[in-house]
C-alpha cells in the first residue's frame, strides 16, 4: 500500500448522466430496477405536479451492506410488507430468490451488521409510532442469513421480550452494540462489543462499560480495561481492543489513550466540553490516532494524526478542506493495517483513497457514472478480486445501488432508493458563499426549480435549518426542498452563523445570538437572492425546531421580507426551553441546562433581557403575517406547549394562526399520512399567500 500523503479536498463540477448497458439483480428483490429518465418532449403537454406521495414515500432499500467475503448482500426495505424487514441475497447464485432473514409486525429493522458471514445482529425501532420508538430501547437480536437462529440476546428497554426467541440469557436494555469487529485470520467471528449505560440523577449516562457478547449462544464474558472515572465513548481498533476513552464530568472532558502493548491509560488532553484542543476521530491497527483540530484564522477543522512524543496533532494536517470543516470519517484498513482513505463533506461528498487499489475502483466509478457522489463499500478492499458495492447519487437523484466484481468487471444492478423519483422532473442544487451585512462570509444554498426560467425572478420559500449549532445543507436530494421547488418556489437555506461544518469562528459567532445576528444571515440571504433577480418579493420563511424559532423571529424582526411564516416543533419560549416546567415535560437533560445551554444560548438569570426581547412568545403582538404551527403531541424535545402557549398569545394579538398538532408524533414526524397531511396544509397555505397578488 502507498504511503499517505496530505490531501487538500477541492469541489468538485457536477452535471448529470445515466448508466446504461447493466445487467439486473433488482428484479429479483422484487424491487425497481434501473430506469432511464425521459425528458418531456418539446411542444408535449405539461406534466401534472410530482405527488406529494412520491417525495415521503419509505424508500425501497434503507441501506445496504456486503458480507466480508462479499459473497452476500444484506439489505433493508419494505419491499413485501408493511414493516422494514432484513433481507439477504446470495451474490454466489446467479438468480437465486432473497430470503428474508427477519422481520417484525410491530417493528422496524433500523440498523443492521454482519458477523462473519452467517450471522448478522440487529436493532429495532418503531418507525410508525414516535412514543413506542422513544420508550423501547432497540435491543439486539442475531440470526444467520437464510432466516435461522433467530435469538433476542438483549432485551428492547421497557419493552416485553419475545419468549419465541428470547436468549435465556438476554441481558437487558441497559446494554447497547458498541461495535462489532472486523473478521480476523483465524477468530471465529462470534462475538460483538456491547456497553452497560449506567445512568446517575435524572436519568442521565454517568458511566459506560464494554463487555463481549457471543452472537449465537448469548454468553458474555467481561474485559478488564481499568477505564478512567465517567468514560461516556469509546473508540476501538478492527479487532475491538480499546484505545481511546473519553470521559465527560460536569462541564470537562477528558481524552485518554492506550496504544497497542500498553497496560494503562494515558491522558492526552482535558478542556472545557465546548472548547476541546482536538477531537479524536478513529483508530487504525498500526496504533495510530486520527484527530480533528481547529487551523486557520477561521477555524476550520482538519484531519491529521495524532504525534504522541509532542502531545499535539501532526503538522502539515493530513485532509484539509478549504471554506469547510473536515467531516466525514476515516475508512478502516486491511487487518493490522492503517486507514484505506478518508470519506469527506465539502459542498457534496467524495472519497480520497491512500490505497492505490481503491484509487482505480473510485476512479472506475466515477467514470461509469460521472459528477455523482458515488460511495464504495466493499469486501478484499483494493484486492483484484474485490467485490464493490456502489451507491450513486446527485442532488436530482436520491440513489441507486450497484454492484462490481473485479474478477470478471462485471456491474449490476441492484436497486434504484425511491421509485416514483424522476430524476429529470427534480431541482438543482447550488452553494453560494455571501457576505452579511457585517462582512461574515455566510454559505447560502439555493434549490432550482427544473423548470425556471434563466433571469426569472421566482417566489421564495426561504427555509431556515433546525440546528442551531449543526450543518444544514448539502449537495444531495433533499425531500423538502425538492418537494418545495416542484412548487415553483425558489428554496433558500442559509448556513447563518451558529452553524456547524464552516470553521470554529463561524461556528461561536452563533453564541447568545438567536433572533439577533443569526436573524439578520436568514434575512441577507433572502436579500442577496433578491438582488440577484433569483427571488421576487413574495417570500414565506418556514423552519422546524430551531428553524421554526427563526421563522416566527423573522416575522417579528423583518415584517416587510415575509408575507408569511411556517413554523413546525417550534421553540417559541426561550426560558422554557432553559429552565424546563411541569406544563411542557421535555427530555432536554439537566447537564445540559446547567453546562451548555448558558454558554450557548444564553443565562436565564444573567440574560433575561436579551432573552426576552428575542422571545416569540414575549414578541407575539409584533407579528403581522399569517403563521401555521404545526407540532407533534408526543415531542420530548420541543413539547407541544411551546406551540400551545405560542397560539394562545397570537390569538391575544388578534392574529390567530393556522395549526395542526398529531396524536402520537414527535420531535420527528414518522409516519406517513402526517408528512403527508403536513405538507399538503403547507402548500395550500404558500399558494394562498406566495401566488396571489395581494400581499
Amino acid at each position: 500500500m502507498s504511503s499517505v500523503a496530505n490531501v487538500v479536498v477541492k469541489r468538485q463540477g457536477r452535471w448529470r448522466h445515466w448508466l446504461l448497458g447493466l445487467s439486473t439483480l433488482g428484479l429479483a428483490l422484487g424491487l425497481p430496477a434501473l430506469v432511464v429518465a425521459q425528458s418531456p418532449v418539446k411542444g408535449a403537454a405539461a406534466l401534472p405536479p410530482v405527488p406529494i406521495e412520491s417525495f415521503f414515500q419509505r424508500p425501497a432499500v434503507l441501506a445496504a451492506k456486503l458480507s466480508p467475503s462479499g459473497q452476500k448482500l444484506a439489505l433493508t426495505t419494505a419491499r413485501g410488507g408493511n414493516r422494514v424487514g432484513l433481507v439477504v441475497l446470495d451474490l454466489t447464485q446467479p438468480g437465486a430468490q432473497p430470503k428474508r432473514a427477519a422481520t417484525f409486525a410491530d417493528s422496524d429493522i433500523n440498523e443492521f451488521y454482519w458477523v462473519g458471514d452467517n450471522r448478522l445482529v440487529f436493532g429495532l425501532r418503531d418507525l410508525e409510532d414516535a412514543e413506542n420508538s422513544r420508550r423501547y430501547g432497540p435491543g439486539l437480536y442475531g440470526v444467520n442469513p437464510d432466516g435461522s437462529n433467530l435469538k433476542q440476546l438483549i432485551h428492547r428497554q421497557n419493552a416485553a421480550p419475545d419468549f419465541f426467541i428470547a436468549d435465556e440469557r438476554m441481558l437487558d436494555g441497559k446494554y447497547r452494540l458498541l461495535m462489532v469487529p472486523e473478521q480476523q485470520p483465524a477468530v471465529a467471528p462470534d462475538e460483538v462489543l456491547i456497553g452497560l449505560h449506567e445512568s446517575g440523577p435524572d436519568y442521565e449516562v454517568t458511566h459506560i462499560s464494554p463487555m463481549w457478547l457471543n452472537v449465537r449462544n448469548g454468553r458474555t464474558r467481561s474485559i478488564d480495561l481499568k477505564e478512567p472515572p465517567h468514560t461516556l465513548r469509546w473508540m476501538f481498533d478492527s479487532k475491538g481492543e480499546a484505545r481511546v476513552a473519553l470521559t465527560h464530568h460536569k462541564g470537562r472532558m477528558g481524552f485518554h489513550w492506550r496504544g497497542p502493548g500498553d497496560l494503562n491509560w494515558r491522558l492526552l488532553a482535558e478542556s472545557d466540553e465546548l472548547d476541546p484542543p482536538f477531537e479524536p476521530e478513529a483508530v487504525d491497527d498500526l496504533g495510530n490516532l486520527y484527530v480533528r483540530f481547529s487551523d486557520g484564522p477561521e477555524g476550520l477543522k482538519v484531519l491529521s494524526r495524532f504525534d504522541f512524543d509532542k502531545g499535539v496533532p501532526r503538522k502539515p494536517a493530513l485532509v484539509v478542506v478549504p471554506g469547510f470543516d473536515f467531516t466525514g470519517r476515516v475508512l478502516g484498513g486491511h487487518f493490522g493495517e492503517r486507514a484505506l482513505g478518508v470519506r469527506v463533506i465539502s459542498d457534496g461528498e467524495q472519497s480520497i483513497w491512500f490505497d492505490e487499489g481503491m484509487k482505480r475502483m473510485q476512479a472506475l466509478a466515477d467514470e461509469r457514472l460521472p459528477d455523482r457522489v458515488n460511495r464504495l463499500s466493499c469486501a478484499r478492499c483494493g484486492a483484484e478480486d474485490m467485490v464493490v458495492l456502489v451507491r450513486s447519487s446527485s442532488d436530482r437523484d436520491p440513489g441507486r445501488y450497484y454492484l462490481y466484481e473485479a474478477a470478471n468487471k462485471r456491474w449490476q444492478s441492484i436497486s434504484i432508493v425511491m421509485a416514483d423519483i424522476d430524476p429529470e422532473r427534480m431541482a438543482t442544487v447550488e452553494l453560494h458563499r455571501i457576505k452579511a451585512r457585517d462582512g461574515r462570509e455566510l454559505p447560502v444554498w439555493l434549490t432550482q426549480p427544473a423548470d425556471a426560467k434563466s433571469g426569472q425572478a421566482l417566489p421564495a420559500v426561504v427555509t431556515v435549518h433546525p440546528g442551531p449549532w449543526r450543518r444544514g445543507s448539502y449537495w444531495e436530494w433533499e425531500p423538502y426542498a425538492q418537494f418545495l421547488a416542484s412548487r415553483g418556489y425558489l428554496v433558500i437555506n442559509v448556513e447563518y452563523r451558529g452553524s456547524a461544518g464552516y470553521g470554529d469562528a463561524h461556528y461561536k459567532a452563533g453564541w447568545k445570538q438567536w433572533g439577533q445576528a443569526m436573524q439578520d444571515d436568514v434575512a441577507d440571504a433572502l436579500l442577496w437572492a433578491q438582488q440577484q433577480g433569483r427571488a421576487s418579493n413574495k417570500a414565506c420563511i418556514y423552519g422546524a425546531a430551531y428553524g421554526g424559532y427563526s421563522a416566527l423571529m423573522g416575522l417579528v424582526r423583518h415584517p416587510d421580507l415575509y408575507r408569511c411564516g411556517i413554523a413546525a416543533v417550534a421553540w417559541t419560549d426561550p426560558f422554557l426551553l432553559l429552565q424546563g416546567s411541569w406544563i411542557g415535560t421535555d427530555n432536554i437533560s439537566n447537564y445540559a441546562r446547567k453546562y451548555w445551554l448558558p454558554q450557548v444560548l444564553g443565562d436565564a438569570q444573567k440574560d433575561k433581557a436579551l432573552l426576552t426581547a428575542n422571545s416569540p412568545l414575549a414578541q407575539a403582538k409584533q407579528i403581522r403575517a399569517p403563521v401555521l404551527l404545526a407540532y407533534g403531541e408526543k415531542d420530548m424535545i420541543a413539547p407541544i406547549a411551546h406551540g400551545e402557549k405560542m397560539r394562545e398569545a397570537l390569538h391575544e394579538a388578534g392574529r390567530p394562526p393556522e395549526w395542526v398538532s398529531y396524536a402520537g408524533e414527535g420531535h420527528v414526524w414518522l409516519q406517513t399520512n402526517n408528512k403527508v397531511d403536513f405538507i399538503r396544509r403547507v402548500e395550500k397555505f404558500l399558494a394562498q399567500h406566495l401566488k396571489s397578488e395581494a400581499p
